[in-house]
């Protein structure tokens, strides 16, 4: 996927602009959403009672406050493209973060796909497209601000996930969840240190590691692009930037092309721009953090994620295309990337847990700064404004909530045990200053898309298959083999991919299907009461709760071949393993989670409700994302009946 991504680099183009009647008309209804992605119910009716969040009790005092049943799996593209499109996974399309393609039997991410330019003029090692490659958003359905858009109602729809590329067809739109840094991923961040036994022999997922030396004062590093879309020899696009060291005091001056800017010891910079220089004439302009960790006795500096530059965005960001650099220039430049808060540092031990939540905090902080913008700009019709911070910072700081969790240490978590309530503070202040500046005849909907809980235990779903009978191997001294290399598919009924899903190796289906088509249900069946009857040793409960299948679960619009056969509900403290999500084996089924990844939302659905808060009451109630979806178009009077209760 990445390859394809970047070979867009040279020219995408987005022209679809939404439209509709004068945002001033005044017989448009005034709606604001703000979505705040993983805000568990549980939680925050805690934190309400204990009057910590005021603004969400205003709200509730308005309207109302209530649980919000999630998605199937509790997944956010899942969860997000529910509420989007009023229907489920069978008609949307999104079942996971990651799907397979049954031909080939790789994994790609579930939510867009890009694809290059297929004819070229090849001179030496130069090539040069004569057409233009383009970013495909694979979410299916028709979106709620496409019926408001229809009845010529605007719509403005910042950061929701699953939406990238834009759609166009909102008057206004940001991409979030689902856009890429310039390398093609979720977000890989650059980590430059003199010394050269820095995390020697480990593997830094999410990140890269270069060893620099100084010389007379001197560094010169090297930031490291997307592959050169102009070259037919792979090599990537580079930009070399050089820091010069104070002599007296822990500090560094930074040159990158024409920008400089003066770190002290521990301070973070503001946006610096980055360019790759394609040809003489051309360059892809980017942007990216500096984190100065340390000068003495060693150098440590983090780099960001290179993020497309919101004035010149080499891949399509927003609608109209000039909507992104409208918002930079009216409040300063931010991550474009969809998921900025940079879990991968935590994990690799990069970043200490303060210094990750102190970059989360800038992510955060720059939605909180927009916000006033974004409201002065909203008249009438919909508005729709993410806000992901909670689910990040939940994903990472969890444990130091749970002193039951496995990898529970006083010493290292206690001191973070109120972070996260913190963090639903900074959000509830965001719902405040809403409710004080949005117009007295405005309904302000605050809603989350699945709610959160302590991730304890890790079930691998391949080995699990394996050691049942149901996956082989084909040679059981290398199980930990990456992805599926190692599957013998000429035995084996039934895989695993993604985090939730599990799929039957069906006979003229896949590439080397076995189990013949009306075997299927059976086989499934089978798995089901097996898997449902595992009990975790550590636990005494069940692994699994309940395993859907497919064609029972969800609605038949078009995609369910697109998904698994089935969906595995894991029990609440227990979460698919992200290397069976990919394909690995592994060799053990049940493992303790011992990572910093310590809270998690992919597991029986009724299990992890978000949260819904209205400044009045709805139209039309809503007891989950679907219903809401037309819970939203009620208050426009676009009334239609769900389909099939989808």
């Amino acid at each position: 996927m990445r390859k394809a991504v970047l070979a867009l680099l040279v020219a995408v183009v987005l022209t679809a602009v939404g439209c509709g009647r004068s945002a001033a008309d005044p017989s448009i209804p005034r709606v604001i959403v703000l979505g705040l992605d993983g805000m568990d119910h549980e939680l925050t009716a805690r934190l309400m009672a204990e009057g910590r969040l005021p603004g969400l009790s205003r709200l509730a005092e308005m309207g109302g406050f209530a649980p919000l049943g999630t998605s199937t799996p509790p997944l956010s593209p899942v969860a997000w493209s529910n509420f989007i499109t009023g229907r489920d996974a069978g008609v949307h399309g999104i079942f996971d973060f990651i799907h397979r393609d049954p031909e080939t039997l790789l994994p790609y991410l579930s939510t867009s796909r890009a694809e290059a330019p297929e004819r070229f003029v090849r001179l030496g090692d130069w090539q040069f497209p004569l057409d233009e490659g383009r970013v495909e958003l694979l979410r299916r359905g028709t979106a709620f601000w496409e019926k408001l858009e229809e009845r010529g109602i605007p719509t403005t729809v910042l950061r929701i996930p699953a939406n990238f590329p834009p759609s166009g067809k909102a008057t206004r739109e940001l991409a979030g969840m689902g856009t890429p840094d310039i390398l093609g991923g979720y977000g890989t961040f650059s980590y430059f240190t003199t010394d050269r036994l820095a995390f020697v022999g480990e593997d830094i997922g999410g990140g890269e590691i270069q060893v620099v030396e100084e010389e007379d004062g001197v560094i010169h590093g090297q930031l490291l692009g997307p592959e050169h879309p102009l070259k037919r020899t792979k090599e990537p696009l580079t930009a070399d930037f050089t820091l010069y060291v104070d002599p007296d005091e822990p500090r560094v001056k930074l040159v990158v092309g024409d920008e400089e800017r003066v770190l002290e010891e521990g301070e973070w910079s503001d946006w610096v721009m980055v360019s790759f220089d394609l040809i003489p004439t051309q360059s892809v302009p980017t942007q990216a953090l500096f984190y100065l960790k340390q000068v003495r006795p060693h150098l440590q500096l983090y780099v960001s994620p290179l993020n497309l530059d919101p004035f010149a965005p080499a891949l399509p960001i927003s609608t109209p295309d000039s909507y992104a650099g409208e918002l930079a220039e009216a409040t300063g430049r931010y991550y474009t990337q969809g998921m900025p808060e940079d879990t991968g540092v935590l994990a690799a031990g990069v970043l200490t847990p303060a210094e990750f939540l102190e970059q989360a905090h800038i992510a955060l902080r720059e939605l909180r700064d927009e916000l006033p913008w974004v409201l002065g700009q909203f008249d009438r019709g919909l508005l729709f404004y993410y806000v992901g911070n909670g689910d990040l910072v939940s994903h990472m700081m969890w444990r130091a909530m749970d002193p039951g969790h496995p990898a529970y240490d006083a010493e290292r978590d206690a001191p973070y045990a109120d972070v996260i309530p913190r963090v639903y503070e900074e959000m509830d202040a965001m719902v405040g200053y809403t409710l004080d500046h949005m117009g007295g005849d405005t309904l302000l909907v605050v809603m989350s898309d699945h709610g959160f809980t302590s991730w304890r235990r890790t079930f691998h779903l391949n080995a699990w298959l394996h050691q049942n009978g149901y996956l082989a191997v084909k040679d059981e001294s290398l199980p930990e083999v990456e992805g599926l290399l190692n599957v013998d598919w000429s035995r084996t009924r039934a895989y695993g991919i993604g985090l939730n899903g599990l799929y039957v190796n069906v006979e003229g289906r896949e590439r080397e299907g076995i189990v013949p088509p009306d075997e299927r249900d059976a086989l499934l069946a089978e798995i089901a009461g097996k898997l449902e009857a595992e009990i975790d040793p550590w636990t005494g409960q069940p692994a699994v709760k309940h395993l859907y299948l497919t064609r029972e679960t969800f609605t038949d619009g078009g995609q369910l071949d697109v998904g698994p056969d089935a969906v595995v509900a894991y029990t609440k403290g227990t979460r698919g393993a992200d290397p069976s999500a990919l394909g690995v084996v592994g060799a053990q089924v049940l493992t303790d989670n011992d990572k910093p990844w310590s809270g998690d939302h992919g597991m029986d659905a009724p299990d992890v409700p978000g949260i819904l808060a209205t400044s009045r009451l709805l139209r039309r109630p809503a007891r989950n994302l679907r219903e809401l979806h037309w819970s939203v178009l009620a208050e426009f009077g676009v009334e239609a009946a769900t389909p099939d209760g989808n």
